[in-house]
C-alpha cells in the first residue's frame, strides 16, 4: 500500500496531502476530547498503534512504486473511532518513511487518506452494520478489519490508476491492473489481518474487559 518516495507527480502528493489535513485536525480533537473523559486509556492506544505499525512494516513487493501488506488500522478505529486513527496513521506513516524507508514523506498525504482514512472509516462502518444485522461479535471484528485493509488497497489502486492512467484504457484500464495485482496478495493478507484482530479483540477482552467497557463501541460486547 505505501506508495514509495518520490512516486506521485507533484499535483497528485499536494492534493492527496491536501485532502488528509481536515481529517488530522479531526482527528486530533477527537483523541485529545477522549483522553481528558478517560486518560487511562492512552495505554490502549498505544498497543492499537503499535499494532499498526508492526503489521504495516511487513510488506511483500507489489506494483511498481508501492507493495502489499496488512494495515492493523481496523483495530484502532474500533477501539477509538475512525477519527482517532487519522493522527495515529500519520505517526506509524511517518516514523516508517524515516526509519525503514517504508513510504515517503512526498507520498505521505496519499498514503494516509488510504490507510488512515479510509480503511478505518470502512472498518468502523462495516462493524457497525454486521452488528445491527445480528452477526456475532467475532464477525463483525473480522469482517471490519477484512474489508477495511482490502478498501486501503483499493484506494491505492485509485490513486494510482488517477496519476497513472493507461495510453489505451485510460483510468478504468489502469485500475484495473493495479486492483488485479494487487489482489493476488492482498486478499490472503486481509483475511489474515481479519483472524488475527480477533485473536487481539478476544485477548483484550479477556485481560483488559474494563478498559474495553468504558469504550462507546464495546461498551454493551463485553460481559462484565
Amino acid at each position: 500500500m505505501h506508495i514509495m518516495e518520490g512516486f506521485l507527480p507533484v499535483e497528485h502528493a499536494v492534493g492527496w496531502t491536501l485532502a488528509a489535513a481536515p481529517f488530522v485536525a479531526w482527528g486530533v480533537r477527537s483523541l485529545r476530547r477522549q483522553f481528558v473523559e478517560q486518560p487511562e486509556q492512552r495505554m490502549l492506544l498505544g498497543v492499537a498503534a503499535a499494532f499498526s505499525f508492526v503489521l504495516s512494516a511487513l510488506k511483500l513487493p507489489s506494483v511498481t512504486g508501492s507493495c502489499s501488506h496488512p494495515t492493523g488500522a481496523g483495530l484502532g478505529a474500533l477501539l477509538f473511532g475512525p477519527a482517532a486513527m487519522v493522527p495515529v496513521g500519520l505517526v506509524v506513516l511517518l516514523f516508517q518513511a524515516l526509519l525503514l524507508a517504508h513510504g515517503g514523506l512526498t507520498t505521505l498525504g496519499a498514503n494516509l487518506f488510504s490507510m488512515a482514512i479510509v480503511g478505518p472509516f470502512v472498518a468502523y462502518g462495516v462493524f457497525r452494520l454486521a452488528r445491527r444485522l445480528g452477526l456475532s461479535l467475532a464477525v463483525a471484528v473480522f469482517a471490519a478489519a477484512c474489508l477495511g485493509d482490502l478498501a486501503t488497497y483499493v484506494t491505492t489502486s485509485l490513486q494510482l490508476a488517477w496519476a497513472f492512467p493507461d495510453p489505451a484504457g485510460g483510468f478504468a484500464a489502469s485500475f484495473a491492473k493495479f486492483a488485479g495485482i494487487f489482489a493476488l496478495t492482498q486478499i490472503p493478507l486481509a483475511i489474515s489481518e481479519g483472524l488475527l484482530t480477533v485473536v487481539v479483540v478476544n485477548a483484550l477482552a479477556r485481560f483488559n474487559a474494563d478498559e474495553l467497557r468504558q469504550l462507546k463501541l464495546f461498551a454493551r460486547e463485553v460481559k462484565a
